[in-house]
């Protein structure tokens, strides 16, 4: 399905990137209003064939649907394009007065220009279906009545707010959560039970209609308590933002929607939901992470430490074979010291890897020779790599760096170690080449402990392959082909 953008470029070339930007302000903003007018909602373009195309399409949640179909990309029916064509031109709401019939049941049409800056850009076909219509509920009405007030906003070009925050954020309120109406001092004109609710569990007492609500909340909040420096406004329907109010471990998900007529403010619409269990998992999380993170945070000085105590052992040994094997032990814990300090700095299980591979081999040159410079270059980047495989990758670059500059390197004044990454999605190729001595004619690869450690985790932990080769005009180059446990997850599902 095309997008808003897509269609707009398509049919309408004297649309500016301001009066865009205003139909994704009312497209990301119209679902409450559906709600509220318990009506399906069309977005029609006028087209600069002078046709209309509807570019966006909003279903209520608190009624019968009209469009089973997506219409979003289709052209106006031959009898609506006049409804249309008459609200675009006059910029005043039309209503039809007779019900159109879509199969076995009746819809109440009405036509909303959508203005900016006192220019039409565009029209709303405002659809309830009639098919289950009764005697409206007080409940009822009073949706309908915001939806009214809102929709002339629509027509005046009052509505969607500029200043309105952008973007979801988790435990925004929707209509059937709950709904506040407020005049213009902020008083209470109606409040739904499910909005009665809320604020009784917050420990509001009575009715609410009649009362101030920012006075009956700022009396329920402990004076210890941090609040939102916004919470006022929102509460007294001021401005078009959300905020939280927490009381006695009830928490609340406010968000205001003023009404306005030619600029003057004549109430507003307050959605609230209750969000006490949301924050609740949320706070827990946010330990969870924490603890995690404190974990990774001693594991890794933990692992310092040991590396540390294998440093001073390999000081005391006379033996320069047990030396040297000591102080591989010693890069080889300092390694995955450092994949547990970069997961003990972030709140995910993934790791990002360039950071962690430039230190690494910069360690596992340092410790392979005190006597030959060698520059490690890193091709491509790694991107962030799970947890559970960038500890594996980290040991056996390490493995074959040191390999290169201990056996490719020995014994020459500089080299060069070039790393080439290639991943597309979570396949990721590695060369680790170079410009040394070149394999051993004798015995290939060896099979020594590092070839072993590098053979074991590339084969068991990555699930890949490995290949070692003579590299073009002299050297080793190491080849390994892997599938980051992420992609391996979901093909296991």
């Amino acid at each position: 399905m095309p997008t808003l953008s897509d269609l707009v470029a398509r049919h309408a070339t004297t649309l500016d990137a301001a009066d865009l930007e205003w139909l994704h302000l009312l497209v990301g903003d119209w679902q409450a209003v559906s709600d509220l007018a318990f009506a399906d909602l069309v977005l029609w373009l006028p087209t600069d064939a002078g046709d209309f195309v509807a570019i966006g399409q909003a279903r209520p949640s608190t009624g019968a649907t009209v469009h089973y179909d997506d219409v979003v990309g289709s052209y106006a029916p031959e009898g609506q394009r006049p409804q249309l064509q008459r609200a675009l031109e006059e910029k005043v709401a039309q209503r039809s007065r007779e019900p159109r019939w879509f199969g076995a049941y009746a819809v109440r049409e009405e036509a909303v220009p959508v203005v900016r800056k006192g220019r039409p850009v565009a029209v709303i076909a405002r659809q309830t279906n009639l098919g289950g219509a009764r005697t409206p509920s007080r409940l009822e009405l009073n949706y309908v009545e915001a939806a009214d007030d809102i929709f002339g906003m629509i027509a005046r070009g009052e509505f969607p707010a500029p200043d309105a925050p952008t973007g979801p954020r988790r435990g925004a309120p929707r209509v059937g959560d709950g709904l506040v109406r407020l005049n213009s001092e902020g008083e209470v004109l109606y409040a739904s039970p499910n909005a009665l609710s809320c604020f009784h569990r917050l420990g509001a007492l009575g009715d609410l209609v009649g009362r101030s609500l920012v006075e009956v909340t700022a009396d329920l909040i402990e004076q210890q308590a941090t609040v939102d420096e916004s919470m006022p406004l929102v509460l007294m329907g001021r401005a078009p933002w959300r905020t939280d109010v927490e009381a006695r471990g009830v928490a609340l998900s406010l968000r205001a929607v003023p009404l306005t007529e030619h600029g003057q403010r004549m109430g507003a619409v307050l959605l609230c939901r209750d969000v006490s269990e949301l924050r609740r998992r949320e706070r827990e999380l946010i330990t969870k992470d924490a603890t995690i993170r404190e974990i990774h945070h001693r594991v890794k000085n933990n692992l310092q430490t040991v590396a540390a105590l294998l440093r001073l052992q390999s000081r005391r040994m006379s033996s320069p074979e047990a030396r040297d094997a000591l102080a591989e032990a010693m890069r080889r814990v300092a390694t995955i010291a450092l994949v547990h300090d970069t997961l003990s700095q972030t709140i995910d299980e993934t790791v990002p890897f360039d950071d962690l591979v430039g230190r690494s081999l910069r360690l596992a040159a340092d410790v392979a020779t005190a006597s030959t410079h060698v520059r490690t270059t890193v091709h491509g980047t790694f991107g962030s790599v799970p947890a559970d495989d960038a500890t594996a990758l980290a040991l056996v670059l390490t493995e074959l760096v040191t390999n290169a500059v201990e056996h490719g390197l020995d014994g020459r004044e500089s080299g060069n170690v070039d790393i080439t990454v290639e991943r597309d999605g979570d396949d990721l190729r590695v060369e680790v080449a170079d410009d040394g001595a070149g394999l051993p004619a004798d015995r290939g690869a060896g099979s020594g402990l590092g070839t072993q450690i590098v053979l074991t985790l590339v084969t068991n932990e990555l699930h890949g392959t490995i290949e070692w080769s003579p590299r073009d005009g002299g050297g080793t180059s190491v080849v390994i082909q892997a599938r980051l446990r992420s992609g391996r997850d979901l093909a296991l599902l």
